[in-house]
């Protein structure tokens, strides 16, 4: 990081140098979300498009599990390299990987075992039971594989091998992307398929990712006999990585909440709606979490180093530049609308419902932004506390207060307005949180 710093000559310049290939990297995701709703809708099946969708929140509860470790610990160590302790950096990411491939294969075996009951939360019904349980048996078998691979792509940016890691998150993707319409459509295995392909390009990730520590990395290790971790380090990566993954866990909550909520307002159609909104909406939200995140490194650099300079003038520019850049990509969301979603399904009740759901979605990018990049904050200074409730708030305490609320007087239109009305109040309380924690610390 020192290197980057010196070569660069600044700090906007490091940070981009950090984020971009991070950002390019959500961007590639980006196109994976678009192939992979085109070609599940390209079955002609609302069943399956819905059933897909249903089952949505099991990734993200996968990727959570595989943030404690990747985010946890890309925490500590940045923090560790500003305070040149690499031989602790070791025993650090050797617990990580090794930590996250066991709880991966645990969380795989509990969804197996328990897969009616989780299948029933998630809302699956009898219309999308069948492709819902195909869809998650694969997810659940390849739990462990999704979960490891979330590791190394967060620790290798701290050593400021952005690219490298971009690489093997973009090589997964493409693998994802190519057989997609050869298992869903070419091999007609639909939402089996659909799965199968993620599950693949997960593993080709994790793989290359892997072979770039071995081969490449001069600080990261995945020597077994490195696997001891310093209690404090361990309680460390927990707590920053429970706060990290709380927000991946609270946003499969409410996508669950939102899908139920939906089933009761209306039916499949709404629920197949939403997911298609939602895979367009998150457009702008990966870009804005690909640049929150490129910018972690170099703050828990800046904080191990007790530069505080450096940290306002980074985060002075990562406030305007972040923000700016999610208002202006909303708006474009917003206008376009009914071509993005009229792209994915030419079904008229679906195109009319998902360009309302979009529009509602994508409004409030902006403050969603501050509140990504004053999380992330909390996690690189080491103060899980004020991530832990920012993550418990946005999709958590505050959503089900709101929508319960706001369902109640406004029905229908609740639902939709539910996150927004959210996103809002989640940035007044982080604005606060920030000036607390990190400006005053």
């Amino acid at each position: 990081m020192e290197e980057k710093l010196k070569k660069s000559g600044s700090i906007p310049k490091t940070y981009l140098e950090l984020a971009m290939p991070v950002v390019f990297g959500m961007m590639i995701s980006i196109i994976y979300n678009i192939a992979d709703t085109y070609f599940v809708a390209k079955t002609g099946d609302t069943s399956i498009v819905a059933a897909v969708s249903l089952c949505g929140p099991l990734f993200v509860i996968l990727m959570a599990f595989g943030n404690i470790f990747g985010q946890g610990g890309s925490s500590l160590i940045s923090r560790l390299l500003g305070e040149k302790a690499e031989e602790k950096v070791k025993h650090v990411s050797a617990f990580c990987f090794y930590g996250a491939l066991g709880v991966g294969a645990v969380i795989g075996l509990l969804l197996v075992v328990f897969n009616g009951p989780v299948l029933k939360v998630l809302g699956a019904n009898e219309e999308t039971l069948y492709s819902a349980f195909r869809y998650y048996m694969v997810m659940a078998v390849g739990a462990p594989v999704v979960v490891v691979s979330f590791v190394h792509n967060n620790l290798l940016r701290c050593e400021g091998k952005a690219f490298e890691a971009m690489i093997g998150h973009i090589g997964g993707l493409l693998v994802n992307i190519i057989l997609d319409p050869v298992f869903i459509l070419g091999l007609n295995m639909g939402a089996f398929g659909a799965a199968l392909a993620s599950v693949i390009g997960y593993a080709a990730t994790a793989l290359y990712l892997l072979f770039v520590v071995i081969k490449k990395s001069k600080v990261l290790s995945v020597n077994i006999k490195n696997v001891t971790c310093e209690g404090d380090h361990i309680f460390q990566i927990a707590t920053v990585g429970f706060s990290a993954a709380l927000a991946n866990w609270m946003s499969s909550i409410a996508l669950i909440i939102t899908n139920r909520f939906l089933l009761k307002f209306g039916s499949n159609n709404e629920v197949a709606a939403m997911g298609v909104a939602g895979k367009v909406s998150m457009i702008v939200m990966l870009i804005i979490t690909g640049l929150s995140f490129g910018g972690a490194p170099l703050i828990g650099y800046f904080c191990g180093s007790h530069d505080k300079d450096s940290l306002k003038k980074l985060f002075k520019f990562m406030f305007t530049f972040i923000c700016s850049l999610a208002a202006g990509l909303s708006l474009i969301l917003i206008v376009l609308a009914p071509v993005l979603i009229r792209f994915f399904m030419k079904d008229e009740t679906i195109v009319r419902l998902g360009t309302q759901m979009l529009r509602f979605n994508v409004s409030s990018m902006a403050f969603m932004a501050v509140v990504l990049i004053v999380t992330i904050s909390h996690q690189s200074f080491g103060k899980p506390l004020g991530s832990t409730v920012l993550s418990l708030c946005r999709q958590g305490i505050i959503f089900l207060a709101v929508i319960a609320l706001l369902t109640t007087f406004l029905g229908y239109t609740g639902i939709l307005l539910a996150q927004p009305v959210s996103d809002v109040l989640t940035c007044g309380l982080a604005l606060l949180l920030f000036k607390k924690n990190i400006l005053d610390a």
